[in-house]
């Protein structure tokens, strides 16, 4: 089988797929499906801060989609970020997913049941489908990481700068500003 046919198979499986509760909707990288809990509220609060700082600088033909899936089916992964800025025109194209390669920027918060899937296996995916920005913020540990110039690095997909922040300091991505003095942080009972 190849990678192609691995992939448009569990795309299939993936759309017959009845999503148990509270499992979020699948996602697909390297010939697996991965199944991930659904976010938590405190991890929703966050890209509710996250939204509300961003969609005020936004320019009017750029638009801030939330869990909206992202595929590159030339490369077999489909990804939901937590955010993601696209063109509008992106939004209205007739498709299901959006291109990576016309997204601006990616955000992914962490969530406290998988880290590795967001600073491992989306930190290899999105460089290799074209994602100029990708931006990861902790709140287990109240920190964040710009990441941003993909590229190739002995062969394999990676970014060229990142940069890191610690909560009540300002991100700025392609220039816009995230103020994370007001992003809570897990609590070590689970909750802020």
């Amino acid at each position: 089988m190849t990678g192609q046919s691995v992939y448009r198979y569990l795309r299939e499986f993936r759309e017959a797929f009845d999503k148990p509760e509270p499992l979020a909707w699948p996602e697909i990288s390297h010939g697996q499906l991965l199944m991930m809990m659904g976010p938590k509220k405190q991890h929703q609060l966050v890209a509710h801060r996250l939204r509300t700082q961003l969609e005020p600088q936004l320019a009017a033909d750029l638009v801030l989609m939330v869990g909206t899936e992202m595929e590159d089916a030339s490369l077999g992964v489909l990804r939901v970020p937590d955010l993601v800025v696209i063109d509008e025109e992106e939004a209205t194209r007739d498709s299901d997913a959006i291109d990576p390669r016309r997204s601006h920027l990616v955000i992914e918060i962490v969530s406290r049941s998988n880290p590795a899937n967001d600073y491992e296996g989306k930190l290899r995916d999105y460089p290799a489908m074209g994602v100029p920005h990708y931006l990861i913020v902790d709140p287990r540990d109240g920190s964040a990481v710009h990441y941003w110039a993909p590229t190739r690095r002995g062969g394999e997909p990676a970014y060229d700068n990142r940069q890191h922040y610690l909560f009540g300091e300002t991100v700025t991505v392609a220039g816009w500003k995230i103020d994370t003095a007001g992003l809570p942080r897990y609590g070590a009972d689970g909750g802020l």
